[in-house]
């Protein structure tokens, strides 16, 4: 490789993640929606796992959406000097 080219990567500043990593990163993210999905101990394809996982964080979203509204709902039908509702505005501040 020319030093041009070593010079050119060096200063785009890309990591470039070796593929034992990605394995390894696959490996633990396997094993975490296995513990939250309990029940599936047997192997599965790396995108597989990908898709598990984006599914799940997709169902993490939709779930925080909802607490939001909730949350929202509640505040806007408490009494603003409610003592109830200074402690939540509190917490979320």
């Amino acid at each position: 490789m020319s030093s041009r080219g070593l010079r050119s990567r060096q200063s785009s500043g890309v990591s470039r993640i070796r593929d034992d990593q990605i394995t390894d990163l696959v490996s633990k993210l396997q094993l975490l929606i296995r513990q939250l999905r309990r029940g599936r101990s047997h192997k599965v394809s790396a995108s597989k796992v990908l898709q598990e996982t984006c599914n799940y964080i997709r169902s993490l979203h939709r779930e925080v959406e909802d607490l939001s509204h909730r949350l929202s709902e509640l505040l806007a039908s408490t009494d603003i000097d409610n003592d109830q509702a200074a402690i939540i505005r509190s917490l979320l501040m």
